[in-house]
């Protein structure tokens, strides 16, 4: 029975050319951890204030976040898409 660190050794060698991918496409992103740097803006926001004023406020706030994150994942005008969607009043902006 081989060591854990054998294990994960052998595994990297056997998978190099996807871990290294991101050297030589930029397209792909240094780490996986897509989840982590959505919420990271969360964190950043609750640094700087402390806290978010009202339950409300920060169920706003992470909807909105989340709109965001998706229209930079396809590839739309952000700015745009939310000013269309303020216009005519989409279920983007229902709370």
């Amino acid at each position: 029975m081989r060591s854990k660190a054998s294990n994960l050794g052998k595994r990297m060698n056997a998978q190099k050319p996807a871990i290294l991918r991101f050297l030589s496409d930029a397209r792909v992103p240094f780490d996986n951890n897509q989840a982590e740097r959505d919420i990271r803006m969360t964190k950043v926001k609750h640094k700087i204030s402390g806290c978010f004023r009202t339950e409300q406020g920060a169920k706003q706030f992470a909807r909105l976040r989340s709109v965001i994150s998706t229209l930079m994942k396809q590839g739309k005008p952000i700015l745009d898409s939310l000013t269309y969607a303020l216009r005519y009043r989409t279920s983007l902006v229902e709370c």
